[in-house]
């Protein structure tokens, strides 16, 4: 029997802040590297969105996945009222992660 592989879901913005990504990865520093070089998903690389504003950490992939497809339903709303109180500042985050290890 397999250990389960562990997951992230993360969010993406813009430097302008006005366009938000939702994504889900094993590998959370990896990713947002990824899309900070333009190798995102085609919607992050199109709309420049570059900065890790919000992540939440899971012991397994599927309630990552879960949580992402919650979170894809919520108000635009809502999805800030989560960033800001993970990220008040509204930050790039990815130095923390690179520090994560």
């Amino acid at each position: 029997m397999s250990r389960a592989k562990g997951g992230y879901i993360y969010i993406m913005s813009n430097v302008h802040r006005t366009v938000l990504y939702i994504g889900v990865t094993a590998d959370l520093y990896t990713r947002a590297y990824q899309h900070k070089s333009g190798h995102g998903s085609a919607f992050t690389h199109r709309y420049n969105c570059v900065d890790l504003l919000y992540y939440e950490i899971f012991t397994d992939i599927k309630s990552a996945i879960a949580r992402e497809k919650r979170l894809k339903k919520y108000k635009r709303e809502w999805k800030w009222e989560l960033i800001d109180g993970f990220n008040p500042d509204r930050v790039d985050l990815f130095d923390q992660v690179s520090e994560m290890g």
